[in-house]
């Protein structure tokens, strides 16, 4: 795959991932207890499609990094892998929320009643997506694919989440900020990752559609 075809892959991909992340976030606090079935299904559903044109953004952005410079082709693998399990990873914590919920004679808030995914959706999640993140920018800074904001950002975010790795020793309270599902350790800090993939991947697109002709060459990196 070529660098325009990656950038091209990568930012309609991203952008669909980040647009149904923005989506889905709201609906976890539309109840204030216990959600029907249909909240919890509804929002399940569009985190698995989101996670479905993420697996196909981290593919493309590998193979962006590839075309852009093959010594750091290792980066982008690294990128690819952290974000391949992170995306594995919640997929089975959504399939764990989902199947507790179909199960139940009646309506339970799958983040407090199944247990199971209070490290997974927290400091696990956490971690991969500090070490996505740091790869990603790593590679964005070394190729110079895209503006240093990008790479800026992608480094701070991961700082971010990585303060939120310890916070499985704060009990499973989803109200509170910080705890092992609270909502600053999960809900908010999936909202920023999904602002931020979207800004990068509009940027990433805007990137493929700079050309001046046929056999032009990549826009110039800032």
């Amino acid at each position: 795959m070529n660098e325009l075809l990656a950038r091209r892959v990568a930012g309609a991909a991203g952008i669909a991932t980040a647009a149904a992340f923005i989506v889905e976030v709201p609906l976890y606090f539309v109840y204030s207890g216990p959600p029907p079935a249909s909240n919890v299904l509804a929002r399940l559903l569009i985190g698995i499609l989101a996670l479905g044109f993420q697996l196909v953004f981290v593919t493309a952005f590998r193979e962006m990094i590839k075309a852009a410079d093959p010594a750091y082709e290792w980066v982008g693998t690294l990128a690819f892998a952290t974000g391949l399990v992170y995306t594995t990873i919640t997929l089975v914590s959504s399939g764990l929320e989902g199947g507790a919920v179909i199960a139940s004679d009646h309506p339970i808030d799958p983040t407090i009643a199944v247990s199971g995914t209070y490290i997974l959706y927290g400091s696990v999640n956490r971690l991969l997506l500090a070490m996505f993140l740091t790869a990603v920018g790593y590679g964005i800074s070394r190729t110079r694919l895209l503006p240093r904001w990008a790479h800026r950002s992608a480094f701070a975010l991961a700082a971010v989440n990585v303060a939120f790795v310890p916070s499985l020793f704060f009990g499973n309270t989803p109200a509170h900020f910080y705890a092992a599902n609270g909502w600053g350790t999960t809900a908010l800090m999936g909202a920023v990752f999904s602002y931020w993939l979207l800004a990068l991947s509009i940027s990433i697109h805007r990137g493929a559609t700079r050309r001046v002709g046929p056999g032009a060459v990549a826009a110039p990196r800032h």
